[in-house]
C-alpha cells in the first residue's frame, strides 16, 4: 500500500503517442519503398507519357488499390483510354465495371457491346461474359445458344469458368442438344482447373450416374472440395450426402454443419427459412 500522501506518477503517455507517430510513419516509408509501389509509379508516368498497356496496368492497380489508393473512377477512366487505344483486355475489364456498377453507373448493354469488343479481340474472359448475358437476357436478348456458342469459344481458348458454364446448358439442353455424358467432361476440364462450380456440377452427375458411372465417394471428395474453396453449393450437396448417408456414413451433426457453411457462402437454400431473404 502505498504511504499516505504520495501521488502515483501518471503513465508516460506522451511515450505512447510518440511510438504511434512512429510506427505510422514507419509504415507510411515502408510502403513507399515498396517494389510495387516503385512500379505503379512507373506505370503512371508510362500511360501518362500515352502507353496505352502501361495505362491498363495501371488501372488494373488503381481498381484494386494494389500499392496505390484505390480509385474505381479513374480506374475506369484508364480502362476506357486503353480500350480505344487497342488494348482489349481493358474493353473486358471496363465491361465488367458496367456490369456491377463500380466507378461507373451500372449499364449492361454497355457492358455487352464492350464484352463483344474484346471477346472478338481474343480475350476469353469476356466470351464468357458475355455468354452469361445472353442466357440471362441481360443488357441482350436472352440467346441461350448464343451463350452456348460464346462459353464454348472460351472454353476452348482455355478461360475454363466457360467450360463449366456450357456444362450447365448441355445437362439442360439449353441453347444445344442434351448430353450429360459431354457435360460430365466440361465439368472434369472446369474442376481441374479449380473451378469450384464444375467439381459441384461433376459431382451431382456421379451421385445420380448421369452420364457418368455412379461414384458417390468420389461426389463426396468434390464436394468437399469445392466446399473449401468457399462454394456453398458444394457445402449443400455434401450436407444432403451426410443427411442421406450416401458415400459417406450418416451424420446429422456433419450434415447440419455443411448445410450452416452453405448458407454462410452465400447458397440461400441451405439457411432456415427465417434468414432468407
Amino acid at each position: 500500500m502505498r504511504a499516505a500522501g504520495k501521488r502515483a506518477h501518471a503513465p508516460p503517455r506522451r511515450t505512447f503517442h510518440s511510438r504511434a507517430l512512429l510506427f505510422a510513419a514507419i509504415a507510411i516509408v515502408t510502403a513507399g519503398c515498396h517494389p510495387g509501389t516503385a512500379e505503379a509509379k512507373r506505370m503512371r508516368d508510362a500511360c501518362d507519357a500515352g502507353d496505352a498497356q502501361a495505362c491498363h496496368d495501371f488501372a488494373e492497380r488503381l481498381y484494386e488499390g494494389r500499392h496505390v489508393l484505390r480509385d474505381p473512377e479513374r480506374a475506369a477512366g484508364l480502362f476506357e483510354q486503353s480500350c480505344d487505344d487497342g488494348i482489349v483486355a481493358g474493353c473486358g475489364s471496363l465491361a465488367e465495371m458496367y456490369e456491377r456498377g463500380r466507378g461507373v453507373k451500372a449499364d449492361t448493354a454497355r457492358a455487352a457491346a464492350l464484352h463483344r469488343k474484346a471477346c472478338d479481340g481474343g480475350t476469353m474472359e469476356s466470351c464468357t461474359g458475355l455468354g452469361v448475358l445472353h442466357q440471362a437476357g441481360t443488357g441482350v436478348a436472352r440467346d441461350p445458344a448464343a451463350a452456348a456458342t460464346l462459353y464454348g469459344r472460351a472454353c476452348d481458348g482455355g478461360h475454363v469458368q466457360g467450360c463449366a458454364k456450357l456444362g450447365v446448358l448441355q445437362v439442360r439442353g439449353e441453347g444445344l442438344a442434351a448430353d450429360a455424358a459431354a457435360a460430365a467432361e466440361l465439368f472434369r476440364k472446369a474442376c481441374d482447373g479449380k473451378v469450384a462450380a464444375g467439381c459441384v456440377e461433376l459431382g451431382v452427375l456421379l451421385v445420380s450416374g448421369n452420364g457418368v458411372a455412379q461414384d458417390e465417394a468420389r461426389a463426396v471428395e468434390l464436394f468437399r472440395q469445392a466446399c473449401e474453396d468457399d462454394e456453398g453449393y458444394g457445402c449443400f450437396q455434401l450436407g444432403e450426402l451426410y443427411a442421406a448417408g450416401r458415400g459417406v456414413e450418416r451424420d446429422l451433426e456433419e450434415a447440419s454443419r455443411y448445410m450452416r457453411r452453405a448458407c454462410w457462402r452465400g447458397y440461400e437454400a441451405a439457411c432456415p427459412k427465417e434468414e432468407r431473404r
